[in-house]
C-alpha cells in the first residue's frame, strides 16, 4: 500500500493544468441548453408557450393537448441540439438526483422508425421506484412511483441528454421527494406574503422566495483520493494526524487560486453558463484545498435544482481534471468544514425585496414587518429548523470551532438591536401624534442610514440578518437546500398569516388605524422573539450555558435533533399549511434515521477494516523491523545491549500498547454494531449507533494517529495529511 501512496504523489506531481477554451463571452454561453423564454417562443405555439408561462405564474394548469404541442417543440429543440435522448430528473430522497433515460426512438412496423416525444411523456412517467427510500408508505414489492413534469423549473440539455425536472410521488400521492414539499411550501409563502404585503402596496399580487446559495468543497487530486479507502467509500478521512501546518495562518484564504484549480473552475462556470445556472463568484476557502462558489439569487425551486444539478456537474468536471471533489461536512479534522449558507429573501412582483429597507418610513415599516416575523418564526420553531440541518456528516461540523453551534439563534447586529428596543417600548394601543413622528422619523426612517455600514456578521451564527435577508450558515455542504427552504418559507409563512390576523382583529375590533396595529403587534413579537437573539460569540461552554438559561434548545446529535420532524406541533404546522401530511414527515423521519444508521455503520466498518488490515500489519512490520535491530545490538553489545537500544524497545512497547487498544476497540465495536443493527425500532436503531458505536471512533482513531507518527514514513499505507491538502 505504501507504494500506491508514493505512486499516487508521483503522478500528482507531474499534473498539469488542463487547457481551457473561454473564446466566448459568459453572457453568449448562458442559457443555451436550457430550454428557457428564448427557446420556447422559437419552438412553440404561442398559445403552448402562453400556457407555460401561466403555469409559472399564476400555477395554471397545462392541458393534455397543450402538452403534446410542448413536448413536440421541445423535441425538435432537443434534436437539433444532437440529443438523443430524454429523462425526468427527479430528486428523490437519497440525498443524490436520479434518472432513467429513454431514446426519442419508436418503430412503426415494416423496419421503420421515428422520433418520438410525446405529451403524456412529457408529463408523467413511472420509473421502478421500489429502491427508492420510502419510509414504508409503499411496499418494496409496489414499485409505482410517478414522475410529473414541474413547468416552473425550466428543461436543460446535459450531454445529450433532454432532463426534465419533475416531482416523485407515491401511487396514492405522498411526496418521495425533495421537491413536492418545497413547491407546496413556496406556494404558501407567496399567499401569506403576498396578503401581508397589500397592507403597504395594492399592487402586490406575488410574492417569490428566493434563494442564493454558497457552496463551500475541497479539491483532492483523484490518484491521492484514490489511495484513501476511507475517501473512496465515505467522502472523508476516518484516521490521520494533522500536519504541521495547517490553517494556522490563513494564507490560503482569498489566496491566488492554484493553476490547476482555475483551470477546474473556469471548465465548471463554462458548464454552469451552458446550463443557465448562474454562477458568479470563486474563492479560496480558510482550509488548504478549501473553495466556494456562489450564484445570483434566484427563484428558491430553480435555486434548489441548480445546486442539485451543479453537484452532479462538479463530480464530471472533476474527472476531466484528475480530482475529486469532497462535499462531507468535514473530510479532515482539525480544519474547517464546509457548508452551504442559504441566503433567503422574497420578493414582490412589483420588483421590491421585502428584507431590504426603503427609502421612506412606510417602505421601512414593510421591512420591519417581514424582518421581526421571520425572528418570530424561527424563534417558534427553532427546534424544527435544527431538524433541517441534521446529518451524520454536518454533527462533525455543527459546533466545531469555524461553525455555527447546534443552538439555533438569529445575529441582527448592533444597530437593528437598538431599532427593535426602540421599538418595544411602543405605547400599548394608540398610538399619539407625537409618538408616531418620533417613531417614522427617527426610530423607522433612519434604517438605510444605520445599515449603511452593518459590517458587524458575526460569522459563528446560524441564522443571521446580512443586510437584505437572511443567510441560514447551518446548512451543511452536503444538503439538498430544499430542506430547509421547505421549513423556512412554511415557518414564516404561518407567522405572516397569525400576524396578519392579529392586525385586522385590532383594526376591527379595536378601531385602530393599520399603522398603530401593526407597531402594536410587532411590539409584542419582539418582547415573545427577544431570546433567539444573540449578538456574541457562539463559541465555547458560555453561549451553551446561556441558551440553556433562555430555555432554547441544543440538540447536538441526528437523532435527537430529528425528534423535532415529527412531533405533534411540527406535524400539526405542515398539515394546518398544506406542506406535507403526517404520513409523509412520518417516512421522512424514518429515512433520515435510516440513513444516519447506515452511514454510522459504513464508516464503522471501514475503520475496523483500516486498522486490521492496514495501520496493524505496517506497525507490526515497523516493530519486526526495531526487534531486529534490538538483536543486531545485543549481538554487538552483549550485556550491555539494553544501555544502547533503549529508545528502541520503548517504541516496540508503545507500538504494542496501541496495537493491543487498537484491536481490542474495534473487537468492542464490531459487537456495539451488532447489537444494533437487531434493533427494529428506527429511532432506537439511530441512537444505539450515536452513543454505543460512534463513540469508539476517537477512541480508534487516536491509538491509529500516534502510530502514524511512530511508525517509518516509508512504510506507512495511508496517504498523509500533509499530502492530501498541500500537494497541488
Amino acid at each position: 500500500m505504501s507504494t500506491l501512496r508514493f505512486q499516487a504523489l508521483k503522478e500528482t506531481l507531474n499534473r498539469k493544468p488542463v487547457q481551457i477554451d473561454e473564446t466566448l463571452r459568459r453572457s453568449e454561453l448562458f442559457g443555451k441548453n436550457v430550454f428557457n423564454e428564448t427557446v420556447m417562443r422559437q419552438f412553440l405555439t404561442k398559445e403552448a408557450y402562453q400556457s407555460v408561462v401561466d403555469a409559472n405564474i399564476k400555477g395554471t394548469k397545462i392541458s393534455r393537448v397543450i402538452a403534446d404541442h410542448i413536448s413536440t417543440g421541445m423535441k425538435e429543440w432537443a434534436i437539433s441540439k444532437g440529443v438523443t435522448h430524454y429523462t425526468h430528473w427527479f430528486q428523490p430522497l437519497t440525498g443524490s438526483t436520479a434518472e432513467k433515460h429513454d431514446a426519442f426512438f419508436e418503430t412503426i412496423g415494416d423496419g421503420l422508425a421515428i422520433e418520438k416525444f410525446a405529451g403524456s411523456q412529457l408529463v408523467q412517467q413511472e420509473p421502478d421506484a421500489s429502491s427508492f427510500p420510502n419510509g414504508g408508505i409503499r411496499n418494496t414489492f409496489e414499485a409505482r412511483g410517478y414522475t410529473a413534469w414541474d413547468p416552473t423549473s425550466p428543461a436543460f440539455i446535459y450531454g445529450t441528454t433532454l432532463c426534465i425536472p419533475t416531482v416523485f410521488v407515491s401511487y396514492t400521492g405522498e411526496a418521495l421527494d425533495y421537491k413536492t414539499p418545497l413547491l407546496r411550501a413556496l406556494q404558501t409563502i407567496d399567499q401569506a406574503a403576498t396578503d401581508v404585503a397589500k397592507y403597504f402596496d395594492k399592487n402586490v399580487t406575488k410574492v417569490t422566495a428566493t434563494l442564493g446559495w454558497e457552496q463551500e468543497y475541497f479539491l483532492i487530486d483523484s490518484a491521492l483520493a484514490a489511495s484513501r479507502p476511507d475517501l473512496q467509500l465515505s467522502g472523508r478521512t476516518l484516521l490521520g494526524h494533522s500536519p504541521a501546518k495547517g490553517q494556522q495562518l490563513d494564507d490560503h484564504y482569498f489566496g491566488s487560486i492554484p493553476s490547476r484549480v482555475l483551470s477546474f473552475m473556469r471548465d465548471l462556470e463554462i458548464e454552469s453558463m451552458l446550463l443557465g445556472i448562474p454562477v458568479k463568484t470563486r474563492h479560496n476557502e480558510v482550509a488548504p484545498n478549501q473553495f466556494e462558489l456562489a450564484p445570483i439569487f434566484e427563484e428558491a425551486n430553480l435555486a434548489v435544482d441548480h445546486n442539485s444539478l451543479l453537484m452532479d456537474v462538479m463530480d464530471k468536471v472533476a474527472e476531466r481534471h484528475n480530482f475529486k471533489v469532497l462535499f462531507h461536512e468535514k473530510p479532515f479534522k482539525g480544519i474547517n468544514g464546509s457548508g452551504k449558507h442559504n441566503n433567503w429573501s422574497l420578493s414582490t412582483d412589483t420588483g421590491v425585496n421585502l428584507l431590504g429597507p426603503g427609502s421612506t418610513p412606510m417602505k421601512n415599516l414593510q421591512f420591519l414587518t417581514f424582518f421581526i416575523n421571520t425572528i418570530k418564526a424561527v424563534h417558534d420553531n427553532e427546534e424544527l429548523l435544527r431538524a433541517t440541518i441534521a446529518s451524520a456528516s454536518n454533527d462533525h461540523r455543527l459546533g466545531a470551532n469555524e461553525a455555527p453551534p447546534a443552538i439555533i439563534s438569529a445575529f441582527i447586529g448592533s444597530q437593528l438591536t437598538a431599532v427593535l428596543d426602540e421599538l418595544e417600548k411602543v405605547t400599548d394601543g394608540k398610538l399619539s401624534p407625537q409618538e408616531k413622528t418620533d417613531l417614522k422619523l427617527n426610530v423607522v426612517g433612519k434604517i438605510p442610514e444605520i445599515l449603511l455600514d452593518n459590517t458587524d456578521r458575526n460569522r459563528t451564527s446560524p441564522f443571521a440578518f446580512t443586510g437584505n435577508k437572511f443567510e441560514f450558515r447551518a446548512v451543511g455542504s452536503t444538503a439538498n437546500c430544499a430542506s430547509p427552504m421547505t421549513v423556512l418559507n412554511t415557518i414564516v409563512a404561518k407567522q405572516l398569516i397569525e400576524f396578519k390576523k392579529s392586525v385586522d382583529s385590532l383594526v376591527k375590533d379595536k378601531k385602530m388605524k393599520k399603522d398603530d396595529a401593526i407597531f402594536n403587534v410587532l411590539r409584542e413579537y419582539i418582547k415573545k422573539s427577544k431570546k433567539i437573539r444573540f449578538e456574541g460569540d457562539g463559541y465555547g461552554d458560555a453561549w451553551q450555558e446561556e441558551a440553556a438559561k433562555r430555555g432554547l434548545s441544543n440538540n447536538k446529535t441526528t437523532p435527537l435533533a430529528l425528534q423535532a420532524q415529527v412531533s405533534k406541533k411540527a406535524i400539526a404546522l405542515f398539515e394546518e399549511m398544506g406542506v406535507m401530511n403526517k404520513r409523509e414527515l412520518v417516512a421522512r423521519h424514518e429515512i433520515e434515521l435510516e440513513d444516519y444508521s447506515m452511514r454510522i455503520q459504513i464508516e464503522g466498518r471501514i475503520l475496523g477494516d483500516i486498522a486490521r488490515n492496514h495501520v496493524i500489519p505496517t506497525a507490526i512490520r515497523y516493530q519486526n523491523i526495531l526487534i531486529e535491530n534490538v538483536r543486531g545490538l545485543k549481538e554487538i553489545f552483549e550485556s550491555d545491549f539494553e544501555k544502547h537500544s533503549k529508545e528502541q524497545l520503548s517504541i516496540i512497547k508503545e507500538i504494542s500498547n496501541h496495537i493491543e487498544n487498537i484491536n481490542a476497540d474495534v473487537t468492542d465495536m464490531i459487537e456495539q454494531r451488532k447489537r444494533a443493527n437487531v434493533i427494529e425500532d428506527a429511532e432506537k436503531r439511530a441512537f444505539a449507533y450515536c452513543d454505543d458505536v460512534k463513540p469508539f471512533f476517537e477512541k480508534i482513531r487516536y491509538h491509529c494517529d500516534k502510530l502514524e507518527l511512530l511508525v517509518d514514513d516509508e512504510l506507512w499505507p495511508l496517504t498523509k495529511y500533509r499530502e492530501l491538502l498541500f500537494t497541488r
